[in-house]
């Protein structure tokens, strides 16, 4: 598509502040942007750099908002808007810019067909299965009468895509469009984005925190930290060279199949992630800081521990089998999802399991944790005195309870142990001080808050210290790091690898992240319809991995 002068995006001086109660925090600060028609421009950054809020900016989300003050212009194909304009953005919002989010079970409504939704933007029954054709669904008839909760995330997402561009906008902005799903049909999705832009010309604005997406997918790549950019060009220049300290240091938290795993992951520097809600910024506690900086977290601290083959397995699972009723256009019928799953972790060993969605890895975290019941095999866990099991879930939020403290999360955790009940208040309350620091949480500056005042990045930490408050026997592991940015990610993977060397955990790590896999694991199980295809050494994974299966996962990690 041949690009013209005119941009499609034209952002000038724009600043958006949230009104809190601490005073007003700057969530972007004189920002000047411009997205040609056919240009695809990524917007990276960590947690906290204002990314997702210009994303919402841009599309006059933020109108409504109470406590958004915003400043600065905003022209979509030559049409300026005042970013608190409600009427000016209702006339162009859904027609010259439209958008796909990063969960579209959140946007399709549930009550509702896809036919009905795509054909409410078509106008023409026909029109919407041409669509549905063009991002190439399968059976588009079919997913015409189904409604959202029938279909898998990746071609929910196709929905959403035909949805966005069937109004041929001026200007498509998609939000984290692909961090929910597994690196294949990720690929899948990306492909089908960036042809259909091409195709019909329009800007796109691509807002993530995967840098392999944004340096495969994007022309150009601007870099936000603080609410600024700090740092724009070409996207190859911007990830081979670049200019910015900060970009130098987002850049080196990017893990490869290359990644080196003789040392902790990411940068040298410590992590300081900023929380919206507070205005604050949360850094690592001192004596982590210090330790990092004089580089004593090494691959000594980091070292994978011998598997303690005195004990019995942490786990083990003998020809285990699973089946659900599934429901749906042609009646219910029974689906086999585990097929014979044998899989052992052993004391002190870490096993990431691989495959994806659908394939049944998550069936099997499920049923290790005891919330779903085997039909057949054995499953069998050394349950060290009564310590259990404990779950670090994908989405920490929602598994913390919002209402109580941080402190009241640990506490009720140590509560429901033998270890916690016998304890005085007094060494409860130092036990929660030290699961804390293990995380490099600073519990005098997260105690007392809630979930929602904490970032995406600082949840995740709670979670896992609610975790190890009682040391368990078998660390489970559900995609933890998959909606982190990647210096968070980076930081979750190395504690997770120190509080294994300290307490002596033993994890099952699920993931569709072969790279976030072969920092975390001892071996890696690949799992394809409900069978394990492969079992391969973590540290070998791309000489290893034999299996057609296995093959085509590394074949999808972008470079």
């Amino acid at each position: 598509m041949t690009r013209t002068d005119r941009p499609a995006l034209r952002v000038d001086g724009l600043t958006v502040r949230y009104l809190t109660k601490g005073g007003p925090v700057v969530a972007a600060a004189d920002v000047d942007l411009r997205v040609a028609p056919g240009q695809c421009l990524g917007l990276v950054g960590e947690s906290g750099s204002g990314k997702s809020t210009l994303g919402l900016a841009v599309q006059g989300l933020l109108t409504r908002e109470e406590q958004v003050a915003t400043e600065g212009v905003v022209a979509i194909a030559d049409r300026e808007l005042d970013p608190g304009d409600e009427r000016g953005w209702g006339q162009v919002r859904g027609h010259l810019v439209t958008t796909v989010f990063q969960d579209p079970m959140a946007s399709l409504d549930p009550t509702m067909t896809v036919g009905r939704m795509l054909t409410w933007v078509t106008r023409d029954k026909q029109e919407s299965l041409r669509w549905l054709e063009e991002v190439e669904i399968r059976e588009p008839k079919v997913v015409l009468r189904s409604y959202p909760h029938q279909l898998s995330g990746g071609m929910r997402q196709r929905v959403m895509i035909a949805m966005a561009l069937a109004r041929r906008p001026a200007v498509l902005v998609a939000d984290e469009p692909t961090t929910a799903l597994d690196v294949s049909v990720q690929a899948q999705i990306l492909s089908l984005l960036r042809r259909e832009q091409d195709r019909l010309g329009c800007g796109l604005l691509f807002v993530t925190h995967d840098l392999g997406v944004a340096r495969t997918m994007c022309d150009d790549v601007a870099v936000m930290r603080h609410g600024r950019i700090v740092e724009r060009g070409p996207s190859a220049q911007v990830f081979d060279a670049p200019q910015d300290e900060y970009s130098r240091r987002l850049v080196a938290s990017r893990l490869t199949l290359d990644t080196d795993r003789a040392r902790p992951v990411g940068p040298p520097e410590p992590t300081v992630v900023a929380s919206m809600s507070e205005g604050l910024a949360q850094p690592e506690p001192e004596s982590l800081t210090r330790r990092w900086s004089a580089g004593e977290l090494t691959w000594a601290s980091f070292a994978a521990p011998e598997p303690e083959r005195r004990r019995p397995p942490a786990l083990e699972l003998v020809a285990v089998t699973k089946s659900f009723r599934t429901g749906g256009l042609l009646g219910s019928r029974e689906k086999q999802v585990l097929h014979g799953i044998d899989l052992t972790v052993e004391p002190r060993q870490s096993v990431a399991l691989v495959g994806e969605s659908g394939s049944g890895k998550s069936t099997i975290l499920r049923i290790a944790a005891g919330l779903e019941q085997a039909d057949g095999g054995d499953v069998v866990i050394d349950d060290r005195g009564g310590a259990g099991v404990q779950v670090v879930p994908q989405d920490a939020g929602a598994s913390l309870t919002p209402w109580r403290t941080v402190e009241q999360l640990l506490l009720e955790r140590l509560g429901n142990t033998p270890e916690g009940t016998g304890l005085t208040d007094a060494e409860r309350s130092a036990r929660i001080r030290l699961a804390l620091e293990r995380v490099a949480l600073d519990p005098d500056q997260v105690l007392r808050r809630k979930a929602g005042q904490l970032s995406g990045g600082q949840r995740q930490r709670v979670a896992i210290a609610r975790a190890v408050v009682v040391p368990p026997a078998l660390l489970l592991c559900d995609e933890p790091t998959s909606a982190l940015d990647v210096s968070v990610a980076c930081t979750v993977l190395n504690l997770l690898n120190l509080l294994r060397q300290q307490l002596g955990l033993s994890i099952l790590f699920v993931t569709h992240d072969l790279a976030a896999a072969r920092v975390i694991a001892d071996r890696v199980d690949v799992i394809s319809d409900g069978r394990i295809v492969e079992r391969v050494d973590a540290g070998d994974l791309s000489d290893s991995m034999t299996s057609a299966y296995g093959r085509r996962l590394l074949d999808a990690v972008l470079p």
